[in-house]
């Protein structure tokens, strides 16, 4: 497990509202204009320097890093068990381009102290050079025995369905990302020399937590919990690195702004502005499309679904099913329109029958996906209502809100029934249907009255439950 050694906070700056108004006006103006010339933002000894790293060379202090503190008392611990048996993984081969990105990669985070040679290391990983999306490699390391050795971190990360219901239904929002955020955190000095890894330029070992470490992920939810515990459920919302201010009015945003920025100043978290959109309407968030009108789908998970052709393997009939699963909060009855799907995988490991079922569930889903709804989100005090539905195979119902006499759907639930559950009678099925449902949404269930509406007289069943045989 990673141990984050936490220090209290420092007194708060007073002179930060006057450069964050100029940040949200001016911000899209520099942009426009490559790196910003920073003293015109300069304002009772704050600048845009302070908060705002352009390149990694805007890091102060020692050399030409100093992470979130210069006085080091931001560690990261790695729990290494000493009873397990260091591993030195053999040194791999590489193609001539892979060598050529990694020696690019090995002086660059030397050149910035992110890394230093180490003799004699008792853990040794591998570099794995991965392709990035667009254009250059990324350097990652092959921690899988360092992993093995380390316990499981048990920090929670934030719900993500929560997450997004408590941000949608704002004014405006500023999305934040650190600038190489898990590297502004330095590994305890005892634990860098777990982190080495082998390169053909010789070993290296990281000062700073890389990417990698199972634990990384719930070290950096730990760090930004604690930096921002006051704003976290009011004015902002952070999961692991997407860091988020939200507003319910416009005039709102800049104090909230400058709440947040306060505390990027004491601890010197840095942010990369081409990744910060400020004051804006609606944007991206943990994968959802939110805004004041509510909850959208994201376009590019709904497009791969639309762009995709007749399924022809396992595979494709696999990845089919796994971006619908991903989007199965926006589909009503999710489950029947994948079950021919389903069917077509039954008792074959390579070969798959497209039937005609098969061909009209493929058009129908891809004709619902191109009007996938708006989903709304509940205010405290509504009333809301599930519907409850159920088939041969599955169950599904949806949660309604009504606003100004229209309804307007919350989520959607559906699920696969598994053995016995497919022979129960209808009225059982519906029983089941708000049973999961309830288990699904019980965050909604819990803080509004929920009304069930069936074709089926299910409240007579739940209190006499002998009379379903």
């Amino acid at each position: 497990m990673m141990t984050l050694v936490i220090p209290g906070p420092k007194a708060p700056s007073k002179d930060i509202d006057v450069y964050l108004r100029l940040l949200v006006d001016e911000l899209k103006e520099l942009w426009e204009q490559g790196v910003p010339t920073y003293d015109k933002f300069t304002n009772s000894g704050f600048t845009l320097r302070a908060a705002i790293m352009w390149t990694i060379n805007d890091f102060p202090a020692y050399g030409k890093f100093s992470g979130l503190s210069t006085t080091g008392f931001w560690h990261v611990m790695l729990s290494v068990n000493p009873a397990v048996r260091p591993v030195r993984q053999k040194r791999r081969a590489y193609d001539p381009e892979r060598y050529e990105a990694m020696k690019a990669e090995v002086d660059r985070l030397s050149s910035i102290r992110f890394i230093r040679e180490v003799d004699y290391p008792t853990w040794l990983a591998n570099v794995v050079m991965v392709r990035k999306p667009r254009k250059g490699w990324r350097m990652c390391v092959d921690y899988t025995n360092l992993n093995r050795a380390c316990p499981k971190d048990s920090f929670p990360l934030p719900r993500i369905d929560q997450l997004v219901d408590a941000t949608a239904g704002h004014a405006l929002l500023s999305f934040m990302d650190a600038y190489s955020g898990y590297n502004q955190i330095f590994m305890h000095p005892e634990d860098q020399a777990h982190t080495s890894f082998i390169t053909d330029r010789g070993l290296y070992c990281y000062k700073v937590m890389p990417f990698g470490p199972k634990n990384a992920g719930a070290t950096y939810q730990r760090l930004v919990n604690h930096l921002f515990a006051p704003l976290i459920g009011n004015t902002m919302e952070v999961y692991v690195d997407d860091m988020l201010v939200k507003s319910r009015t416009a005039d709102q945003h800049i104090p909230n702004l400058s709440a947040m920025f306060t505390i990027l100043k004491q601890y010197k978290m840095r942010l990369n502005p081409t990744k910060c959109p400020f004051g804006v309407a609606s944007g991206k968030f943990l994968g959802f499309m939110i805004s004041q009108r509510g909850i959208e789908a994201n376009p590019e998970k709904i497009q791969a679904i639309l762009d995709m052709t007749i399924p022809k393997t396992v595979k494709d009939i696999q990845r089919l099913t796994g971006r619908v699963a991903a989007l199965t909060r926006f589909i009503s009855k999710a489950t029947d329109r994948c079950a021919p799907f389903f069917k077509a995988l039954k008792g074959t490991k390579r070969n798959i029958t497209w039937t005609a079922e098969c061909e009209t569930a493929f058009s129908e889903l891809k004709e619902y996906m191109g009007r996938t709804p708006l989903l709304s989100t509940p205010e405290h005090g509504d009333i809301l209502v599930v519907y409850l539905s159920v088939s041969a195979s599955a169950i599904s119902s949806v949660l309604i809100r009504s606003k100004d006499n229209v309804m307007h759907p919350v989520h959607y639930v559906s699920k696969a029934l598994q053995d016995a559950e497919v022979r129960y009678p209808d009225i059982e099925k519906l029983a089941f249907s708000l049973v999961v449902s309830a288990r699904r949404l019980r965050p909604y269930f819990q803080a509004h009255t929920i009304h069930v509406l069936t074709n089926q007289p299910l409240r007579q069943v739940l209190q006499k439950p002998e009379t379903s045989g």
